[in-house]
């Protein structure tokens, strides 16, 4: 584990699985459970670095795919890094990509880990680039398992990583296991992730094993190249880390380490992702094979949980995870953003959150309560002259100094009516102060031991 990174458990349930604790990184701490803001582009959209921090966020995820093609990740090291560049104080995770390279890429329908359930329809698995024959779909490709379009296909997977085309101008690139390290080592973050294959969420048992024998291979790959990178090293051209795959991995571990210096080790946390679908064995498995990698020297500095879950399977699919790795490191659970959902999430281990839909939802006129959410584009509020909900101490809702109202329910729907900006920054700030400090309440009912109390009390007015 570097050594400016470092986790330590304040208090755990009686199950042994959800805890409060603290995340200490290099740029602040962050106190778990907590629920990590998405700022894709390195930007949350319409909201200023200030906004966000007034709202009570502790970090910012940023997006490696986006950041890579626009505006590119040496720009973003040229301007000293993600933290300089977007003008955040605090700590910064950034995904490994992966997801969105067979999400956008790939037309992943419709939102897979960052938003619901879907399925790949533009993706093939086999030994030719996209450009071989564009007209063409192997037999093997996620594409006729969900009745994509056969004749335009955006990514390819091979054992070494993905060639795909961007989303934004078409042109190929090529994404492996050390290039997504590189590009992460470039931008910054403070917790970065290996790069995975996240599978279609119906795909079979037999290709969930086959991808998952795949994302071990890449997060061997991942973690010898971010130790490479981390100690300053030139392992790249003494073992040959980039290009075709290599064979013998653990001899690349092994010649990282011994180049590898306390002094030299970089600022950067390394999470691995556990994969593995609906299935208990592959989940355990791949739990069990990520907190071994590295030891005793080295490995994961934590943990990401991925890929989509219905919701009467999630919370058992996240403690078959948990159970399996180690304690003393923080899990991070990737996507996940219903209220229930983070409820079960933290009752069965996971530590910190991620997931765009508040600001999506946001930006669409769909604002979160404690009593469910509300659509302010429906007629009714166009004479509702309330916050949009009393008690919340966000700036919207906040009262004046005179206690008059600062802005209410009619006001925000004639802002959404007339498409008018400050809409969907006012939108925006509500939803994120309410998901983060429905997980601070979390948190602090964990460490007040009535976290039981506090989840039957919260969803039974939520529902309702």
């Amino acid at each position: 584990m570097m050594k400016d990174f470092n986790f330590q458990i304040e208090k755990e349930l009686a199950n042994g699985l959800g805890r409060a604790g603290v995340i200490q990184t290099p740029h602040g701490d962050i106190e778990t459970p907590a629920f990590i803001v998405v700022g894709t582009k390195a930007t949350v959209k319409s909201l200023a670095p200030e906004q966000i921090s007034d709202l009570g966020a502790q970090a910012v995820l940023a997006n490696t795919y986006h950041l890579y093609l626009e505006p590119g990740d040496e720009l973003v090291a040229k301007a000293g890094g993600l933290q300089n560049f977007m003008n955040w104080s605090g700590p910064t995770f950034t995904d490994s990509g992966g997801f969105q390279v067979f999400s956008l890429g790939a037309a992943f329908l419709p939102a897979g880990r960052h938003g619901g359930e879907g399925g790949l329809t533009k993706f093939a698995v086999g030994k030719d680039s996209p450009t071989s024959d564009m007209g063409k779909m192997g037999e093997n490709s996620l594409g006729s398992h969900w009745g994509g379009n056969h004749n335009t296909k955006l990514a390819w997977i091979d054992d070494d990583g993905v060639t795909f085309r961007s989303h934004i101008d078409g042109s190929e690139h090529r994404l492996t296991p050390e290039k997504s390290i590189q590009i992460q080592h470039n931008l910054g973050a403070d917790i970065i992730f290996a790069f995975d294959e996240c599978t279609a969420p119906s795909a079979d048992y037999d290709y969930q094993k086959k991808a998952l024998e795949r994302t071990h291979k890449w997060a061997e790959r991942s973690l010898a190249e971010h130790e490479r990178l981390s100690a300053k090293s030139n392992l790249d051209t003494e073992v040959g880390l980039q290009g075709s795959p290599k064979s013998d991995f653990k001899s690349t571990l092994r010649l990282a380490r011994q180049n590898f210096s306390e002094k030299n080790l970089g600022g950067q946390a390394l999470f691995g992702i556990v994969q593995g679908g609906r299935h208990q064995d592959l989940r355990q498995s791949s739990a069990k094979f990520l907190a071994s990698l590295g030891l005793p020297t080295g490995g994961f500095d934590g943990f990401g949980i991925g890929g989509s879950f219905d919701k009467d399977d999630m919370g058992t699919a996240v403690r078959w995870v948990c159970e399996n790795l180690p304690p003393d490191k923080p899990r991070h659970l990737l996507g996940i953003g219903a209220v229930e959902d983070i409820f079960t999430g933290v009752e069965n281990g996971a530590d910190t959150f991620d997931c765009v839909a508040p600001t999506r939802e946001a930006r669409n006129g769909s604002l979160y309560t404690t009593t469910g959410r509300i659509n302010i584009n429906n007629a009714t509020y166009k004479i509702d002259f309330t916050p949009i909900e009393e008690g919340c101490g966000c700036y919207v809702c906040s009262p004046r100094l005179d206690g008059g109202v600062k802005f209410t329910r009619a006001y925000l729907a004639h802002l959404f009516r007339s498409k008018e900006m400050l809409a969907a920054t006012l939108a925006s700030i509500h939803n994120l102060y309410f998901f983060v400090n429905l997980v601070k309440a979390i948190r602090q009912s964990i460490l007040d031991e009535n976290f039981a109390e506090f989840k039957q009390e919260f969803l039974t007015r939520y529902k309702n």
